[in-house]
Order: structure tokens, then sequence, then C-alpha cells
């Protein structure tokens, strides 16, 4: 079995937009273009950790790994735990949750962020990038990391906080990027955790990690792939991802 693990969470029945993993980009289901993004950086096993039949058909039908799951899990990250301990016998080192909603994910950030937590400096290990513009900045769905230190080039750094508003202007704020590299240690640890009042208040798993003391590293990365909340997500996503295809 490879010491690296990439489990990405995904469901049908999401509040804000549902059946989106199913949604067609270029046509191409959402959590296809995620899953073969993860096989395409050849860091490690890949599978999609989900309790819907109709995800897990989808990506068997192109030889993926799909594993079925609880139904009530309270996040993302319990239901990768699920995996890595019933499927994987929590043999992995190294466990990336990818998020299977940024169907433009670069394999090549992925196995930078990979690279990073391989060196076993942090608990957990992330990614940010730039705003593309002030609204980036406003929108609550738009997740910010905060960080004192400088970003410098391939240099990881601590997270602060994480926020959905730009309220923390002690700190310089940065889009965050959804995927998580934890030790399994750490995932360990981490599901044994009760959800703490920051991460219950903002929706945000993160908070539960930095209100216990773990560490989390961020880095850096040019492009900025984009989570599909809303169906404005998906409009824009689907547009730019059609123009890049073209080109």
């Amino acid at each position: 079995m490879n010491k690296t693990a990439i489990i990405i969470p995904s469901r049908l029945d999401a509040l804000r937009l549902p059946n989106k993993p199913l949604e067609l980009i270029n046509n191409k289901e959402m959590i296809l273009h995620v899953y073969e993004a993860a096989v395409k950086s050849k860091v490690g096993d890949v599978y999609v950790a989900t309790p819907d039949q109709k995800i897990i058909d989808c990506v068997k039908n192109i030889g993926g790994n799909a594993i079925k799951t609880l139904q009530n899990h309270e996040t993302g990250t319990d239901r990768i735990y699920e995996v890595f301990k019933t499927t994987l016998n929590s043999k992995p080192e190294v466990i990336i949750n990818l998020q299977g909603d940024m169907p433009n994910i670069n394999s090549k950030d992925i196995i930078y962020l990979a690279n990073y937590l391989s060196e076993k400096k942090c608990d957990i290990a992330t990614l940010a990038s730039k705003f593309k513009s002030d609204n980036e900045l406003e929108n609550p769905n738009v997740v910010k990391v905060a960080i004192k230190e400088k970003f410098l080039e391939k240099k990881f750094v601590n997270a602060i906080d994480f926020l959905r508003t730009s309220e923390n202007l002690t700190y310089k704020l940065y889009h965050h990027i959804g995927i998580y590299a934890f030790t399994n240690k750490a995932l360990v640890r981490y599901v044994s955790l009760e959800r703490s009042k920051l991460e219950l208040k903002r929706k945000l798993e993160q908070l539960r990690a930095l209100e216990n003391n773990m560490s989390i590293h961020v880095g850096y990365i040019e492009s900025s792939p984009l989570s599909v909340d809303t169906k404005a997500d998906l409009i824009e996503v689907k547009q730019l991802m059609e123009k890049n295809e073209k080109n």
C-alpha cells in the first residue's frame, strides 16, 4: 500500500447546491475532474468517499476507487477518516483531504502539498492563493486564511486563523484553498476532538485544529482553483474550464 492516500469526500445533499458532484463540466461530472487531477499527481492511491451510490457508480464507470461510507458524518474529515480506518486499516502515513467541489485543481499543487507534509514539520498542511478581486475578499463563501509572516518562494508559514469575512486586519489574508494534508497521527487526534465553538460558529472545520493547538502550515500557490458552493460558482467554473479547453 502507498504511504500516501488522497481521499475525496463527496455527497449529493449539499444544502446550497444539491447534486453538484454530478454536474457536468465539459461533458464530464465534477467529481471526475477532481478524481483525475488527484490520480495525475501520482502522489498516492486515490479514493472517493461517499454515502451515495450514484457517485460510486460514476467513479467506478471510469475504473476509479469509490468507497461507500456512512450517511450521517458531521464533517468531510470524519468521512475520510472512516475510509482511512476501515478500508485502509490506518496504514497510510499521509492522508490528503481533497474537496470534491474543486474541478480545476492543479495536480502540481497536490504534489507540492504532499511533498511538504512528508517533511513532517507540522500536523496539517494546506494551500492559499491571492484574491482575484475585492468581491472575493468580501464574499463569505470564499474562506480566508490569516498569516503573520510573509510568503516566500516554496516556504510554508503558520496559519493564524481562518475566516469568512475580512474582519481580521491584524494579519495578512489570503484565499484559502480547500485541500488538507494530515499526518496519520494528526488525523486520528483531530477526529477524537469535540467540535469547537469557532468551528461551529464559522462552519470551518480547520478551526477545531487551531483551537486545540494543532499546527497548520500554509503554502502559497499561483493558481486559484474555484470551490463550487453556489449556482453562480458553477457557472463561473464552467466558463473558465470551457475556455481553457478551447485554448
